[in-house]
């Protein structure tokens, strides 16, 4: 089945993760592959999510789980083969859900034949192809410029007698950017993906593909300034302002020949922004002029500490003065955050609310599997470890496995339905087991049926997804705004534990929103409850 040509339709989208280690194993090896993604995808489309994006599955050493890429155009052994990735285009196309996958182009790893040629010499082919630099004169890294897993960013090399760069681990060298080469072969391998009828990319790390050619210091960051939005409290990273290793004003001509090569295929992108301190200026470069990326994520909602109504006003006042037409991407969860729940400390009645005010705000919006579920974090133990980042900073800063462990499906067997292996790459631990999708699906009040009558609810109701937004009013603890297209709606949100009043527009308004927990309205105003919203329709 072909699914609908609509350049727009990334456009108030909901796009549903899904980490492939964790989400189905088809084989009994313990990890999540394509075939197993595939048999799910009806879960996808029983939610009502419009796309999946797929985390790396991509042939790697999987020294950073698939993030480290040594071939761009085939997929790794432990998740099938190319033709298990065309049967999945094809069921989800046949679900009406599009398929986008994770771009991982900043980086490669250390065993991409293009790293294992560019460290050979000073003068092969692809000698230029990373990023090299000669040490100071006493012999230490070109720059201070510091990794997100920690330590310098600089790695001497002794056969060329060099140091390369890498923002991440180590095995993780950076490609440059500056060499016209490199951004051709990057631009083939995305075309590669388009012409197997991929309808769009989520681009990794999007401001680190290009360096400073000048190879300047950063300067170092005040200490008010500082903020673990990026990289946890604990990592030096966060006490430098990064101006010169990444977010560099090169990378914008790049984004527009990306839109270009997608542009006949109606594909979309959407961009991840790291940078504490510029992203949504940022966001607003790589969106603007309908001409580079369609969309990008910040991490304002993506957060340590729960989102406050204080937070969302600040949020959209600097996006009014930054980013006025930007089209942001937002997402509470993903698999390099803690999850949601856990690290706001969320109960029923909060994820209920903090749900629909995300579908209501003007953008599109990423769920992470198990959110629907109300996954709290796993708890691993050292031993069970398997996250680079989590051994490195252990145990101030635990890694990210506690987002990623396995999908529960059923509650009758220790792997929840996900493997019939003994034993799981990550484990699946005992409080997920009642949260599983057998013990959800068709019971009225579970969350995973309000997530699918929320999802519905936003379909039914266009204008949420493609309509105009005004500016936020915050009134203590309470966020409100009209949503204006083919309807008009009011939505308010109370994000804190006492009740508030906030004041309605004039004209006459109707709850639309009683059977997911909508507030009725009085004559002049709507009186919230404690974590309570209302979304409202004029007439």
């Amino acid at each position: 089945m072909t699914i609908e040509k609509n350049p727009d339709w990334w456009r108030g989208a909901v796009i549903y993760q899904i980490y492939p280690r964790s989400f189905q194993d088809s084989n009994g090896d313990g990890i999540g592959d394509l075939p197993g993604i595939t048999s799910r995808l009806q879960h996808v489309a029983d939610l009502g999510a419009d796309a999946i994006w797929i985390s790396p599955f991509f042939t790697s050493p999987m020294k950073d789980f698939g993030y480290d890429v040594s071939d761009y155009c085939d997929v790794d052994p432990m998740f099938g083969r190319l033709a298990d990735f065309d049967a999945l285009i094809a069921r989800a196309h046949e679900l009406n859900i599009r398929v986008m996958i994770d771009l991982v182009m900043s980086h490669t790893s250390d065993q991409h034949p293009w790293f294992k040629e560019s460290r050979k010499d000073r003068t092969n082919p692809k000698a230029d192809w990373y990023v090299w630099a000669d040490p100071k004169p006493d012999g230490t890294a070109p720059t201070n410029w510091l990794a997100i897993f920690g330590g310098s960013s600089w790695q001497w090399d002794a056969r060329r007698e060099q140091y390369y760069l890498h923002n991440f681990l180590a095995s993780q060298p950076d490609l440059n950017f500056h060499n016209p080469d490199v951004q051709e072969a990057l631009l083939a391998a995305t075309k590669f993906w388009l012409e197997r009828g991929v309808d769009g990319f989520r681009l990794d790390t999007i401001n680190f593909y290009f360096h400073d050619k000048y190879l300047r210091d950063n300067p170092p960051l005040p200490p008010e300034f500082r903020n673990d939005r990026t990289a946890p409290k604990v990592n030096p990273y966060n006490h430098q302002m990064h101006l010169f290793d990444k977010s560099q004003p090169e990378n914008l001509a790049f984004l527009k020949r990306l839109r270009a090569l997608m542009v006949p295929y109606g594909a979309a992108a959407v961009g991840e922004v790291g940078d504490a301190e510029r992203g949504l200026q940022i966001m607003a470069e790589y969106t603007s002029g309908g001409d580079k990326v369609q969309m990008c994520y910040p991490f304002e909602l993506l957060q340590p500490a729960r989102v406050t109504a204080a937070d969302v006003g600040a949020t959209f006042d600097q996006l009014a003065a930054e980013a006025p037409d930007a089209w942001p991407c937002w997402s509470y969860t993903n698999h390099d955050t803690m999850r949601h729940i856990t690290r706001w400390g969320l109960d029923a009645q909060k994820i209920r609310g903090y749900l629909m005010m995300l579908l209501s705000l003007r953008g599109s919006v990423c769920l992470y599997q198990g959110e629907e579920l109300g996954l709290p974090e796993a708890e691993i133990e050292y031993e069970e470890v398997q996250d680079p980042y989590g051994l490195v900073l252990w145990p101030e800063f635990k890694g990210r496995d506690g987002c990623r462990t396995p999908m529960v499906w059923t509650r009758d067997n220790a792997n929840a339905g996900f493997s019939t292996a003994e034993k799981t790459w990550l484990p699946v631990k005992a409080p997920h087991l009642p949260l599983a999708v057998s013990e959800q699906e068709g019971r009225d009040g579970s969350l995973l049926e309000y997530y699918r009558a929320a999802l519905a609810f936003r379909r039914t109701h266009p204008v949420l997804a493609h309509g105009t937004m005004t500016h936020p009013v915050i009134q203590g603890d309470t966020v409100s705004f009209t949503r204006d297209g083919d309807e008009r709606l009011f939505c308010a949100f109370n994000l804190g534990p006492d009740a508030a009043q906030v004041a309605l527009p004039a004209g006459k308004w109707r709850n639309l929103a009683k059977e997911l927990g909508g507030v009725d309205p009085d004559a002049a105003q709507v009186t919230l409850p404690g974590w309570g919203f209302a979304i409202l329709r004029e007439g």
